[in-house]
């Protein structure tokens, strides 16, 4: 089991709890926010992690986000950095570093203090990769246009 430090920047917010292996972890608003259609604005979510040597957390609105309050996520997935697994530096890991929700409404809302508006999994940082130009790949032909191969 990894163990992951949490600072919260309030203790009005509502804290994580332990999930079991497979489930995303809910994130919820740290101060009552008013917004009206067309406006920006980071929420924040009142959390700040030391995240482990070589992992990320991969933020993302619940289903139901939209629905219950009409917000979309600005950067649709947003990624907190952490250390670089070889070297242990960068990251978005400091005492400082709260974590947002960069929001969008589409309609006038209200979203208030411990609501539930995104999720987050902790998840490995990408390997090392490099590219190989070739001429043809192996793999088998499904029509080149995503998954149903039709336009």
């Amino acid at each position: 089991m990894i163990n992951i430090k949490v600072k919260y920047f309030n203790d009005r917010v509502e804290k994580l709890t332990k999930i079991t292996k497979g489930n995303w972890i809910d994130l919820r608003a740290a101060e009552d926010v008013i917004l009206k259609a067309g406006e920006f604005k980071l929420i924040p979510l009142g959390i700040a992690m030391e995240l482990p040597r070589g992992y990320e957390a991969h933020v993302v609105p619940r289903s139901s986000t939209f629905k219950n309050f009409g917000i979309i996520q600005t950067n649709h997935q947003g990624v907190i950095d952490g250390p670089d697994r070889e070297t242990g530096e960068g990251g978005y890991c400091g005492n400082d570093d709260q974590w947002f929700m960069p929001v969008y409404a589409l309609r006038d809302t209200e979203i208030h203090l411990n609501d539930r508006i995104c999720q987050f999994r902790i998840m490995e940082q990408q390997p090392e990769i490099s590219f190989e130009e070739v001429s043809e790949l192996t793999g088998s032909n499904r029509g080149g246009h995503g998954s149903t191969g039709k336009q």
